[in-house]
């Protein structure tokens, strides 16, 4: 599948991938940051966005959209910088596809099975009546997503008086959770430099993940960013962006 992008810049190529629920434009800061120097190209994930709507969102497959754009927008090999989803992507990616990927960076995210937090959210999302206004969805989110942040974020896929109603693809995407919550490590191993970014607030990656992640990726390296949740980019995006710049100038230097 050929994903729906956003790029900008010149030079060499940077993937960006969005989380769950997400889209490219959630990474606008970061794609605007980065662009002085690369080309950086943000993809909307099948089911997300304005990307095809499909079955069948395991990360093979999903990852085999990213390199299948990546071939279309003559953008191989590239960073690959992935948040959440996206980062179990990126991984999946890498792994599966090491000459595309020049160096790999994963937000917040760790390569092992998470226990659902969102079949809840997309049960909701699924029951809210077609002709409900903003408010009134906002409303109706508000028992099976308490938190305001989390329901503004959710939606930013909801378009009123569209048929359907949201963006996103919410069949596909509540078919396809137990794979995304999952992970399924291939036979392989992925030696170029990665990075595993990790808000101080978050607990996706945890001290017992590291000699999964080191025995997929020998030469990973870690760094917990301050004043960051889960959502590291919208939490310190000076920060983030930072820890991005470090290693693109590093990959630079080896490359």
């Amino acid at each position: 599948m050929i994903l729906h992008t956003v790029e900008s810049g010149i030079g060499r190529p940077v993937i960006l991938l969005h989380g769950l629920f997400g889209s490219a434009r959630n990474l606008g800061g970061v794609q605007r940051a980065l662009t002085a120097h690369h080309r950086v190209i943000a993809m909307d994930a099948r089911n997300h966005g304005a990307s095809p709507h499909a079955h069948g969102a395991d990360y093979p497959t999903m990852a085999a959209d990213v390199l299948e754009t990546m071939e279309a927008l003559n953008a191989r090999p590239a960073v690959v910088i992935g948040h959440s989803m996206g980062g179990k992507t990126a991984m999946r990616l890498a792994l599966d596809h090491p000459d595309a990927v020049t160096a790999l960076c994963v937000a917040d995210i760790a390569p092992v099975p998470y226990a659902s937090r969102f079949r809840g959210y997309i049960a909701a999302m699924r029951a809210l009546p077609e002709t409900a206004t903003r408010a009134e969805a906002d409303a109706a989110l508000a028992s099976a997503v308490p938190d305001p942040g989390i329901r503004t974020f959710l939606l930013q896929n909801f378009r009123p008086g569209q048929t359907p109603p949201w963006r996103i693809g919410l069949n596909e995407l509540a078919d396809a959770l137990p794979a995304i919550e999952g992970w399924e490590s291939p036979a392989a191993h992925y030696d170029d430099p990665t990075l595993f970014i990790s808000g101080d607030r978050s607990d996706y990656i945890k001290p017992d993940d590291r000699p999964v992640i080191r025995e997929l990726f020998p030469r990973a390296r870690f760094v917990t960013l301050r004043n960051a949740g889960h959502w590291l980019h919208a939490d310190n995006l000076e920060g983030f962006v930072g820890v991005l710049q470090a290693l693109l100038d590093r990959v630079a230097t080896y490359s």
